[in-house]
């Protein structure tokens, strides 16, 4: 072999070296996840993907781990999704590594879930020019911290409120992510009802051109009930009722023309869309069931642009040992990321007619669990019942507040004036017995737990779902031995949710 050819052959594989280099460099081999044991909270591994949104729902009720649903975007032009569940710490551990443009990832928020308060916030910037955004926002925090205020007794300012930012030479877009101590909403959905009341004379604005008369303004007239479960350790027993257990704080409001104060100008919220018309600067569809919502440092795909810190944000998480400030930013901007505690206080609103009842107030999504409960809280001729429930999703934790039973594990029986709750936790199946007594709280008592009953675990019912789907198939579509089934239905369904997302 002449030295030219091995000089040749010597360069080739060299280049072939340089460029297995460049691509490792560009795209590098990335760590498997492994929980350390110097580290016991550290979850273990689940991640799995669903073509289906339900399905995924239905895998994350027979997880044992807190695992959680999120939605892939894929970079196809078909705004196709799948559906990842997997725990908030796995998914930073891959999530951080990621190039930006493969980030087009969302956090899909339960229906029935505990959440934080949240906006999205957007307008076109070549219909509006001149628009202050930050004054906008600014104003907007003002306007909401006013109403927590009024509504709830709850204080907030910029410092609780993480800002995210994504806008573009052509569009204004961001984030806020209310991070309320000790205060979360019962779900997206109480979210949207109580700011479509507050902000109504601003919708009225984006109706017709009538509704501009400040006399039409004022007269909205909105019937709704506010309501905060509040913590035991703020109770006076003395002016608490039987009716007023657990500490709900009902009020009944009727706006009618008021003064300035009472109706603020809020010609703030309203911008021009991108045909010119009327519409707000909030965008209020964003508190739908199974909403999707953009995660921190992620783009829309086909984007470059990411969600990341607003130059003008505040808030600033606190320090946590083995964890970066990055992590901490992301754990902060998780709608769902909201942990049971018994000062917690569980904000709700919901419209109502003077004539009509309202029902379902006290009936869970798990109507077996529900009727579970019964037993524990109707015996000894005493008829308990279910004042309320809140389900948490980062523990998967059904809180269920009872009325006109007592029975206290911690002191061998009924307490005098002070109700109960059963906690009942999905992914470790079983239940415990909290108090609202301040002498319990003060010993942070927790019963023992207990077993649920096989019946009424989640395995059971995904289990029982799973077999009835078995059958239907076997009856209405049956393939003989020996034929392959038909597959092609199996992407049907991918991007259903396309249409919720921001």
């Amino acid at each position: 072999m002449s030295i030219g050819s091995t000089k040749r052959k010597w360069e080739e594989k060299l280049k072939n070296v340089e460029e297995l280099a460049s691509c490792y460099k560009r795209r590098p081999l990335c760590s498997s996840y492994k929980p350390k044991l110097s580290n016991p909270l550290q979850p273990s591994s689940v991640w799995k993907l669903f073509y289906r949104q339900i399905h995924a729902f239905n895998f994350v009720k027979t997880c044992k781990e807190d695992v959680h649903v999120f939605a892939l975007e894929k970079c196809d032009g078909n705004n196709q999704r799948l559906y990842l569940v997997t725990t908030y710490t796995e998914l930073w551990f891959y999530y951080r590594k990621h190039e930006t443009k493969l980030k087009h990832c969302y956090e899909i928020i339960p229906e029935t879930a505990v959440c934080k308060l949240y906006f999205d916030l957007e307008f076109y910037k070549p219909t509006n020019q001149g628009a202050n955004a930050n004054q906008m926002v600014a104003d907007l925090i003002k306007f909401i911290g006013r109403k927590l205020d009024e509504y709830y007794e709850i204080k907030c300012s910029a410092e609780n409120i993480l800002k995210l930012d994504s806008s573009t030479e052509e569009k204004y877009s961001c984030h806020l992510i209310f991070l309320l101590e000790n205060a979360a909403f019962k779900n997206n959905i109480h979210i949207g009802n109580f700011l479509r009341t507050i902000m109504q004379p601003a919708i009225l604005l984006t109706k017709n051109k009538d509704a501009m008369d400040p006399q039409n303004i004022n007269s909205v007239g909105r019937c709704y009930k506010t309501t905060t479960d509040l913590p035991t350790c703020f109770e006076n027993d003395s002016l608490v009722k039987d009716v007023c257990q657990n500490l709900e704080l009902d009020s009944y409001k009727i706006s009618e023309k008021g003064t300035s104060e009472e109706n603020p100008d809020l010609s703030f919220l309203i911008v021009n869309g991108k045909q010119g018309e009327k519409q707000l600067f909030v965008d209020l569809g964003v508190y739908t069931k199974n909403r999707n919502f953009r995660l921190y440092m992620s783009s829309k795909a086909g984007r470059t642009v990411t969600l990341n810190i607003a130059e003008d944000n505040k808030f600033v998480p606190k320090p946590v040992n083995n964890s970066c400030i990055d992590e901490q930013y992301f754990l902060s901007s998780l709608i769902c990321n909201v942990r049971f505690s018994d000062c917690l206080k569980i904000l709700s609103y919901v419209f109502f007619s003077f004539t009509a009842p309202i029902e379902g107030c006290h009936c869970s999504p798990y109507p077996e669990i529900d009727n579970f409960v019964h037993t524990l809280i109707k015996k000894d001729n005493v008829q308990g019942g279910i004042r309320r429930w809140n389900y948490f999703s980062l523990e998967q934790l059904i809180v269920y507040d009872i009325f006109n039973y007592r029975w206290c594990r911690n002191i061998g029986r009924a307490h005098k004036s002070n109700n109960i709750m059963i906690i009942v936790d999905l992914k470790n199946e079983n239940w415990y017995q909290k108090c609202h007594d301040p002498i319990c709280r003060a010993e942070n008592f927790k019963s023992e737990c207990f077993p649920l009953p096989a019946e009424v675990c989640l395995p059971f019912f995904f289990k029982e779902v799973c077999f009835s789907l078995l059958i239907l198939k076997f009856s209405y579509n049956f393939v003989p031995m020996g034929t392959k089934p038909n597959t092609s239905q199996k992407k049907k369904g991918v991007g259903a949710a396309t249409e919720h997302s921001r």
